[in-house]
């Protein structure tokens, strides 16, 4: 957000700050553009006010412009008299810095005076070394003659320099206020947003398991979002703990009938007895795998649960070793301290010990678990075995919920599909494949990690 707000303001300051030069730019070129020709209106003027017929009927000026530009050979700034329906060999009246030049008069802007006398003809054409020139042009009638025309032309290289200059001075200058004002709106967008960006710290530190409610000193504005963050935490929690008692209603309401069942059942002998008995026992079975599923789904969803991976993967080593010391079976773990798993200690207890117990049944002597952070905020358990591991096909199979693929091992089948089912709700997964030790590799991908 913080990016997207900054790239915005800068590229709209940008586009302003171009429109502001480019606009300064014209308006100082209008100046300059003006100055010169309120220069070359006067020249025009002042010949207009000075030439008069001489006794042969030549045109003469009794005052020439004062300007040392138009005395000195091709300075840029000439003026020349001339009559209109002259010969081109007649003498003509112009400054001393045409150099035996003449400007040139053939093109419309003299045809436009010619057809309007006294309107002031402004144009561009080339100078005596081809430089470019603006050039004012004026026809006045003088009587007893024809129309005698009277120009005054300036290079414009100077003025077009100037204005160079002045676009690259803006240009400079805007840059370094663009950078001013880049740096300024960074701040400005970080000292605005900061409040947010700690309402986010905030509202993380509840996800990660380290407060339990969003707290802090936010503005008037923010605080209302706050406390309704708040609200939705309890009322979370409220949710989860109303479920969880849901569950646990449940689970006695059924365990009780299917208990008292099965006692009946082993009380009795015959067929239909142990049919009863084994048909509770699957029950049981069945209800405890989908209460433990509905208890997961639902702390899965709660907000803040945090449990040390570490303490839990040595407390099922320890545990596990022990009861199959008498078998000869070497359990090794390894997790790193500080390694952390999103939700319930007894949801990763039931997904870690589901495997280490399946290892420890068909292992023939050793098992290794190995828990370390994977991808960032994931969490990976790998349990192996050196027993007769499973062939492609049985992995998959051995994932289905009931199915069991060596009828005189203990259990229901149900173990594997537990903890796939689990690993699901938390939104993780259970893959099983080949492990170095010859048997089987189970690996669960979980939501957690390493706290920074």
């Amino acid at each position: 957000m913080v990016r997207r707000l900054v790239l915005a303001a800068l590229v709209w300051a940008l586009v302003l700050l171009v429109v502001g030069a480019a606009a300064l730019t014209f308006l100082f070129q209008s100046t300059v553009l003006r100055d010169l020709d309120d220069r070359l209106t006067g020249v025009v003027d002042s010949l207009i006010a000075h030439v008069e017929l001489d006794e042969s009927g030549f045109l003469e000026l009794d005052q020439r412009p004062v300007d040392p530009g138009y005395f000195q050979a091709l300075s840029g700034r000439y003026w020349q008299v001339f009559h209109a329906g002259a010969e081109p060999g007649e003498p003509i009246l112009r400054s001393d810095s045409l150099a035996n030049e003449r400007l040139d008069t053939a093109g419309p802007m003299v045809r436009i005076a010619l057809d309007q006398p006294g309107l002031q003809v402004v144009g561009e054409t080339r100078g005596p070394n081809l430089e470019p020139m603006r050039v004012h042009v004026r026809a006045v009638l003088i009587e007893g003659e024809g129309p005698v025309v009277l120009a005054a032309a300036e290079d414009r290289r100077p003025s077009d320099r100037r204005v160079r200059d002045f676009a690259l001075a803006a240009s400079a200058l805007l840059a370094a206020f663009a950078a001013a004002l880049a740096f300024g709106v960074v701040v400005l967008v970080r000292l605005g947003l900061a409040p947010v960006l700690r309402i986010r710290d905030a509202v993380a530190e509840v996800r990660d398991g380290k407060a339990e409610w969003v707290s802090g000193a936010f503005p008037r504005e923010i605080r209302p979002l706050a406390e309704e963050l708040n609200a939705l935490l309890d009322h979370s929690r409220e949710v989860v703990d109303r479920a969880r008692t849901h569950v646990g209603n449940l689970a006695h309401a059924l365990k009780t009938p299917l208990t008292v069942l099965g006692n009946e059942a082993r009380s009795q002998s015959g067929p239909l007895a142990e049919l009863v008995e084994r048909q509770t026992r699957a029950m049981t079975d069945q209800v405890e795998h989908h209460l433990r599923r509905a208890r997961a789904a639902a702390n899965a969803r709660s907000i803040g649960a945090r449990t040390s991976a570490d303490i839990v993967i040595s407390d099922l080593g320890r545990t596990l070793r022990r009861i199959y010391a008498r078998r000869g079976v070497e359990i090794d773990w390894e997790a790193p301290a500080g390694l952390t798993f999103r939700g319930e200690r007894q949801d990763l207890e039931d997904l870690a010990g589901n495997l280490m117990d399946n290892a420890c049944k068909w292992a023939r002597g050793q098992v290794r678990v190995t828990a370390a952070p994977g991808a960032p905020g994931r969490l990976e358990i790998a349990v192996e075995d050196d027993g007769p591991g499973l062939s492609e096909a049985q992995r998959q199979q051995a994932l289905a919920r009931g199915v069991r693929l060596d009828e005189q091992a203990p259990g229901t089948g149900l173990g594997l599909a537990i903890v796939s089912d689990l690993a699901r709700a938390y939104g993780g997964e259970l893959t099983l494949d080949a492990s170095e030790l010859g048997g089987l590799r189970a690996r669960l991908d979980l939501p957690g990690g390493t706290p920074a």
